[in-house]
């Protein structure tokens, strides 16, 4: 019975070539579209997941109380006190790692020399995670604190193999360190926050960086990450913390927490120190797109089944008067369902091999397949069966249900009412979700647009930067000399990070006047020396720039606007703050830029003069010059004096771009899976209007002879199926404005949905299918009358 199931269903296939032809095409796009996404969404899903502990591994976040008793904010940052404390008073927490923020460093070999992203951190973060060692063992490779741990691929770089240890490699031009093991690389979705090249023990990070040694509870650049017990609860955890914290250290005012690190890529929105979500909620959303995308190419199958009703009809009654029970025409029918299927998925795996590199390119990430995995066909084969059942169950019960003497007699009509109505109802559902789709890509458009013309605070054009390595920290003054004399620069400053950071929040500050006794708002913290407002083309809106002018300003600051209002002083100018202890003077009052996230306010800035605390040169180049002249001339000048370092010079604007990838995602992949949606659903609109055409031949026919002009009968053909686009944007419009409006409301910064993107979406969505229906409409309509009424 299967094998002649099998044999009808190849046959009817064949038989019926356009439709078949259009589902094949409609599955195979909603196939590969849909495991496309669900290959991304997979791959976002196990962040982090890489370690058999995963679930046990936790991250300590600081929580930043507010004025009003909430907590203001809650970021992964915390400081030198904490991790030893916890360790020594928790005995929950069975390993604990302190570890700094990735940073790129030199690592050579001779004359072979690169910059890598190195990290340091205590030896048992080899314990938290189950780094793969090919050479060397992770119960000894950070004992000796001038090890060093390479991964695979920058062995090979720096070396050509693996076979590596107890080889010795240069860190900064300065330090030789013994490679002490080399592990696999990281996968991809590993978090910035661990994905190294090369990993250095915190014994080391001690002599390199003296604030990682003093144990203070006020510098929170440093990550603290930790393993629980299996059976530790979690609360408990957290309020024995609190109090362990509390009891130890009056001076340690920030409350602290600890929650799962696999979760902090997906749930890293904090609300009173609560997760309310995050990327999570983008997973939703491709999830929705991939099966959304899925179904319509289900219901243009279903479709095209009911509408050739009249044509099975006569099939199914011969078989049910020779005997055939409604279960083995059910059966039949769902057959050619899969078949249809396993050919679509076929071509859609062929697709998907064929797109699947151009998708990585445009995220920026490296998605395959793993064909060797029983899991990955485990999970193809699921939505295969899924697929041919939706797409072929309702056909089966729907043709299956023909009263046989109707069906000879020929008494049936397109399905009865409610078949018409459900058929109707499909394609409006369809154009609603292409609808939708449309509308929020215009709405992310616009939002990424919105986001990047907002003004950043500084004249980012022809800003370049540069690390502050080796030779460059010493011979600050000669290269600024160097540059401003060959013309290739107008103004140069050192400061100790790039304008755009993360970390360098500090809270350790009083002000004349602070109401609480202790301040709870972070402050970010920058150091320079001269030039730092010409150079950035700050806006300066009281005081000076630091001056040489000036021996005082040594102990003097400037500040940013929102500082000034954090401290509430009226004529801030010469007022004084204390930090750290030490009293500073302000001399300057700048106004607020974007330095860490464009979609919310930043914190408010100190910047000291210190021109030991080095890290990077930013340049303003020539603009009189070419910009391939002016880099040349600064590599050249950078290259004769620090030799030994690669010379990376980052424009400021491409930096800033890069601040924008999450919602430019967004906006890629709803424009392309946007695209999909509306070409499937009007390749069913085609297959519709074009088996509509040949069940009304006779009727053209007649009506031609009669003298229909051609106008009238593709008014004729293509009016039903407007009105249903025309219900779908009545649907669609308000709904998408609702979904947008929400979506819009999650960033502090956001563009109002205009006006025009209504029209735009509804107008745009109803000519394409205009067109997809006028091209069918028009051929059936310029026929010849006497071959539409031969067939009588």
């Amino acid at each position: 019975m299967f094998k002649l199931n099998i044999k009808i269903a190849l046959r009817n296939l064949w038989k019926n070539k356009t439709s078949s032809f259009i589902n094949v095409i409609g599955l195979s796009i909603g196939l590969a579209a849909c495991l496309m996404l669900l290959l991304y969404v997979t791959y976002e899903l196990n962040f982090d997941k890489q370690s058999k502990n995963s679930e046990n591994i936790y991250t300590v976040m600081t929580n930043i109380p507010g004025d009003d008793g909430n907590i203001a904010n809650t970021f992964e940052g915390s400081t030198t006190a904490l991790g030893p404390l916890l360790k020594a008073d928790v005995p929950e927490i069975k390993h604990l790692a302190r570890m700094n923020y990735l940073k790129q460093a030199l690592i050579a070999v001779g004359e072979n020399g690169f910059k890598k992203l190195g990290k340091f951190a205590e030896p048992e973060i080899l314990k938290l995670f189950d780094y793969q060692f090919i050479t060397g063992s992770a119960s000894t490779a950070l004992q000796n604190p001038k090890s060093v741990i390479l991964t695979e691929s920058t062995a090979k770089i720096l070396f050509g193999s693996t076979n590596i240890l107890n080889r010795t490699v240069k860190y900064q031009n300065k330090e030789d360190l013994m490679v002490s093991g080399v592990i696999k690389d990281m996968p991809d979705n590993t978090s910035p926050l661990l994905k190294f090249d090369f990993l250095m023990p915190w014994a080391f990070y001690e002599t390199v960086d003296q604030s990682a040694k003093d144990l203070n509870w006020g510098n929170f650049s440093f990550v603290t990450m930790l393993s629980l017990d299996p059976q530790a609860n979690v609360d408990q955890v957290n309020a024995k913390i609190a109090k362990v914290v509390k009891a130890h250290l009056k001076q340690a005012e920030q409350p602290y927490m600890i929650y799962p690190f696999s979760k902090l890529h997906l749930y890293g929105k904090f609300e009173n120190g609560k997760s309310i979500g995050g990327d999570i909620e983008q997973i939703y959303l491709f999830v929705g797109l991939a099966f959304g995308i899925l179904l319509i190419a289900c219901i243009n199958f279903m479709n095209m089944a009911t509408a050739k009703s009249e044509k099975r009809a006569k099939e199914v009654g011969i078989k049910k008067t020779i005997g055939a029970n409604r279960s083995s025409l059910i059966l039949q029918f769902l057959t050619e369902s899969m078949v249809l299927t396993f050919i679509s998925i076929i071509v859609a795996i062929a697709l998907l091999e064929i797109l699947l590199p151009t998708f990585n390119n445009l995220l920026g990430i490296k998605l395959s397949i793993g064909y060797f995995k029983a899991s990955s066909w485990m999970w193809i084969l699921g939505i295969v069966i899924l697929t041919g059942l939706i797409s072929g169950s309702y056909p089966a019960f729907y043709l299956s249900a023909f009263n046989p003497i109707q069906t000879l007699k020929k008494k049936i009509k397109s399905g009865g009412l409610f078949a018409i109505n459900l058929r109707q109802v499909l394609v409006v559902g369809q154009f609603c979700f292409a609808i939708v789709l449309i509308i929020s890509t215009l709405v992310i458009y616009r939002q990424i647009q919105f986001i990047k013309n907002k003004p950043v605070g500084f004249d980012v054009n022809a800003l370049v930067e540069i690390p502050q390595d080796g030779e460059l920290k010493t011979k600050f003054e000669v290269i600024k000399s160097q540059l401003l004399k060959s013309g290739a620069v107008t103004s140069v400053s050192q400061s100790s990070v790039g304008l755009s950071h993360r970390g360098q929040n500090f809270a350790d500050i009083k002000w004349d006047g602070m109401i609480k006794a202790v301040n709870t708002q972070l402050f970010n913290q920058v150091s320079t020396s001269y030039d730092f407002i010409k150079t950035n083309g700050i806006k300066l809106i009281e005081g000076r720039d630091f001056s040489e002018n000036f021996a005082s300003d040594t102990a003097a600051i400037m500040v940013s606007a929102s500082a000034i209002k954090t401290f509430g002083y009226k004529n801030p100018i010469g007022k004084s703050v204390t930090i750290f202890d030490s009293k500073y003077t302000i001399v300057g009052v700048f106004d607020d830029y974007v330095w860490d996230s464009p979609y919310k306010s930043n914190n408010p800035m100190v910047v000291f003069f210190d021109k030991n605390r080095t890290g990077t040169i930013t340049m303003r180049l020539n603009e009189a010059n070419s910009i391939a002249q002016n880099i040349s001339t600064i590599t050249k000048i950078t290259k004769g004096l620090n030799p030994a370092y690669p010379t990376e010079i980052s424009f400021l604007n491409s930096i800033y771009l890069e601040k924008y990838n999450a919602e430019k995602k967004l906006g890629i992949l709803s424009n392309l899976f946007g695209g999909l949606a509306i070409f499937v659903s009007c390749l069913g609109l085609f297959g519709l209007v074009a088996y509509s055409a040949e069940q009304r031949t006779k009727e053209f026919g007649v009506r031609k002879v009669l003298g229909a002009s051609l106008f009238n009968l593709m008014q004729l053909l293509s009016f039903s199926f407007v009105k249903m686009i025309m219900v779908s944007i009545v649907i669609a419009v308000p709904l998408s404005y609702y979904l947008m409006g929400k979506w819009l409301t999650k960033f502090e910064f956001h563009t109002e949905i205009s006006w025009w993107i209504i029209p735009i979406a509804a107008f745009g969505t109803l000519a394409i299918a205009l067109i997809t229906i006028s091209f069918q409409a028009f051929k059936s309509a310029k026929a010849n009358p006497v071959d539409a009424l031969k067939y009588e």
